[in-house]
């Protein structure tokens, strides 16, 4: 029986309630699944460690996570913390120096959950999002001078290397090509951004050569925002560069119905580093420690996890869970216009993956 080492970081936040729910969804799965084993080591990373102590994780957090197969992370910020320290604290702290490349964001609309766009129902709206996770818009670069005074410069340089595009478009490819459609749409801005977006198109349409059995369109990402709204079933897999694929996915999950269902795997997909899986949600500390927050897209992060890990059947069954849980209005949390509480719906996902595993 395989055994595998899980590293849980809750952070900050619901992140703390969301991921003590995924973790024990996934101890449950494991108990009836028999075929594996998953070994839990949890972490006090996030804003609580760095008011302490000056810093979001040890010095050699990285060091310490290559150990394991696979992290579940939930979330990083609060209100007496910049969000520009946390972010680069913790979770771009793990995700640039482990090499996540590959930021993979499923959405569709689950049984039970209505989407805001008029007429559009289950099977209309079925996407997945390839984010570039390592450069970009968010590649750290620039600085600030002269500051203070009048004349002071801020710079964020974007960053977009030959390496790092063709190796996120080839990525996208081959996801798509796994797909029953075969349809990639590739985002861009090179009418404006006229360098590095321009490179971008140029490598997607010489990696789309190599696959030719995979439709490929292009969207400028203000355009895209319109498609997404009003022609959901033109869409099925899309790439985007860091910040415009961070915009549309959030936009996806809340036309799915919710940000709180939405999950994200940050893949290391030569696995030559562990990767990390999280729901999309954020800390949201409006609602911390209420008990009301949704763990739906913890529960479908963690699908995602046993599916990296090569729990194909595990992973599916898990999904069965999470749309058997969603299609009971009693288990919508207030996100979803419901009274339920993360308490009730993660009893209600482990009753259910019993279900699943009694046929």
């Amino acid at each position: 029986m395989k055994t595998y080492a899980i590293a849980a970081i809750p952070g900050d936040g619901i992140g703390k309630e969301v991921v003590s729910a995924g973790v024990e969804v996934l101890q449950a799965l494991a108990e009836v699944d028999q075929g594996f084993k998953l070994e839990f080591d949890h972490f006090d990373w996030g804003s609580d460690r760095y008011k302490a102590s000056g810093s979001f994780m040890p010095a050699d957090g990285v060091d310490q996570l290559k150990r394991y197969d696979a992290i579940l992370f939930g979330a990083v910020g609060a209100p007496d913390v910049p969000d520009n320290l946390s972010l680069w604290g913790l979770r771009l702290a793990i995700c640039q120096p482990m090499d996540q490349y590959a930021n993979v964001r499923p959405t569709r609309i689950l049984p039970g959950i209505r989407s805001p766009l008029a007429g559009v129902k289950a099977g209309d709206l079925d996407w997945v999002i390839v984010r570039e996770n390592t450069e970009g818009e968010y590649s750290g670069q620039g600085g600030r001078t002269h500051r203070g005074l009048p004349e002071e410069v801020a710079t964020e340089t974007s960053i977009f290397t030959r390496a790092g595009v063709t190796r996120i478009m080839r990525f996208a490819f081959r996801l798509a090509q796994s797909r029953p459609r075969k349809l990639l749409t590739v985002v861009t801005k090179s009418n404006a951004q006229r360098n590095g977006m321009v490179l971008w198109d140029e490598i997607a349409r010489a990696v789309a050569a190599e696959f030719p059995d995979v439709t490929t369109d292009k969207m400028l990402v203000d355009a895209m925002t319109v498609r997404m709204t009003l022609n959901p079933k033109s869409l099925d897999t899309i790439v985007a560069t860091n910040l415009h694929a961070d915009i549309l996915s959030d936009l996806a999950a809340a036309l799915a119905g919710s940000i709180g269902i939405a999950p994200t795997a940050n893949l290391n997909p030569e696995r030559t580093f562990p990767s990390m899986f999280e729901p999309i949600h954020g800390s949201a500390f409006d609602i911390a420690g209420m008990g009301i927050a949704n763990p739906v897209g913890t529960f479908w992060s963690a699908a995602m996890l046993l599916e990296h890990l090569g729990e194909g059947s595990a992973a599916a069954r898990l999904m069965q869970a999470i749309e058997r849980v969603t299609a009971d209005p009693a288990c919508h949390t207030p996100d979803l216009g419901g009274k339920a509480t993360t308490r009730s719906v993660t009893e209600a996902a482990i009753a259910a993956i019993r279900v699943a595993y009694s046929h």
